[in-house]
């Protein structure tokens, strides 16, 4: 693409939307700050606690294919209005319902649904629609790298609030910040003469569009690969903090360390999103999956330390949500950026699938074995599973979806 193609990106709706995503993911990926401290001022088991935020996992990808055909056929706006409210009240409500259902109600339904309409699947889609083809991974990669930021800008300013005034407290804020997302979601109300409409009538609509998904083996190599990252970064979100705590090191490193995975996943995004533009996708996934291998396997061997959670925690966060800008490209080039949110929307439901079992299986994991020793040798399998599975995926749109994804 030349320099005059990057001169018409834009930047408004691209800034807009990272904005958005932000603030919704730092609601979501700093939960593990806050499972230790509900557990000891409430009294609720690690396990009842594990349990709320799987279901959060759940309900955030639940909620993606809908809300992802909701913007695609009535646009953004409405979708991320209600989204930040309800991301708001869940976020308000956790504090005064503290027991196993409350949380369960607030933040696993009402946070987790409305980080889930201000997430990927809306907010790429709405993008996509005013890009070429062959931007759209540039501009998943920056949408992205505003996610990974709100994980680093966050997680200390919560931690310090955590310990100065309480956890409840550090939850008002974060609904407070989360009512930001409502004037940022005007920039990304649809627009006529996008590139979704121009495709026509030869798309078969929606319908037509799920029936070649489905039959298309690459679209589910692409949910077996998310369902592994989600396992992943879900058991990382909500448990890194209790194996630092049973290294015996304080909650510094864990907000450090959850710090730095934003920081570095912001490099990540980008560079995924740059390399996509000109590398195929599919072979960039591999490389992502099967260095989270070999990073996982190098921790196990290295002493507990600080310094040894803060290079772990870098260089996984290289590739955190980097998996982001090349599945949803894939997913572009596949099907077309018409129904872009409500087909990528499918993926992250595999995605947070994985998410569950990696956020409930954890505090299983640790109340019968003491340790996460099991669900890192797991970690470690499913890495290598998804970066074989992406060798097949074919990079070229079914018949139906050429048209569309000019």
């Amino acid at each position: 693409m030349t320099t005059d193609s990057t001169a018409r990106l834009p930047w408004g709706l691209l800034l807009a939307a990272s904005g958005i995503l932000m603030i919704t993911m730092a609601a979501r990926q700093t939960t593990g700050l806050f499972v230790d401290p509900i557990h000891r001022d409430t009294g609720v088991s690690i396990v009842d606690i594990s349990f709320a935020l799987a279901i959060g996992q759940l309900v955030w990808g639940a909620v993606q294919p809908v809300f992802g055909a909701l913007a695609d056929q009535r646009g953004p706006l409405p979708v991320l209005i209600g989204g930040g409210i309800l991301l708001a009240a869940g976020l308000a409500l956790a504090p005064m319902l503290p027991g196993g259902w409350g949380l369960g109600l607030s933040l696993g339904l009402m946070m987790a649904a409305g980080a889930g309409a201000g997430s990927f699947s809306v907010l790429i889609g709405a993008t996509a629609h005013r890009l070429p083809a062959e931007r759209r991974s540039f501009a998943a990669g920056l949408i992205n790298a505003g996610g990974s930021l709100g994980q680093f800008v966050f997680a200390p300013i919560l931690q310090v609030v955590i310990t100065v005034a309480g956890w409840g407290r550090a939850m008002l804020l974060m609904a407070v910040v989360s009512l930001l997302t409502l004037p940022m979601a005007w920039p990304l109300r649809r627009r006529t003469g996008d590139h979704a409409h121009a495709s026509g009538p030869t798309d078969g609509g929606l319908r037509a569009q799920f029936r070649l998904a489905l039959r298309e083996p690459s679209y589910w190599y692409l949910h077996l690969g998310f369902f592994t990252c989600g396992l992943h970064i879900a058991f990382l979100v909500t448990h890194l903090p209790g194996e630092i705590a049973l290294c015996g090191l304080s909650p510094t490193v864990s907000s450090t360390s959850i710090a730095l995975i934003g920081l570095f996943n912001v490099a990540g995004s980008l560079l995924m999103g740059y390399l996509g533009q000109r590398y195929r996708m599919k072979l960039l996934l591999v490389a992502l999956y099967a260095s989270r291998a070999l990073m996982i396997g190098l921790y196990l061997v290295a002493p507990p330390t600080a310094l040894t959670f803060y290079v772990f925690a870098a260089a996984l966060g290289f590739t955190w949500l980097a998996t982001v800008p090349p599945t949803a490209g894939l997913v572009g080039k596949l099907f077309g950026p018409r129904y872009l949110g409500t087909l990528f929307g499918l993926t992250l439901l595999s995605h947070q699938i994985g998410g569950f079992f990696g956020a409930w299986l954890g505090g299983l994991v640790l109340a019968n074995t003491g340790n996460y020793m099991i669900m890192w040798y797991l970690d470690i399998a499913l890495a290598l599973i998804a970066a074989v599975a992406h060798l097949p995926i074919r990079e070229q749109a079914p018949r139906m979806a050429t048209a569309s994804a000019a």
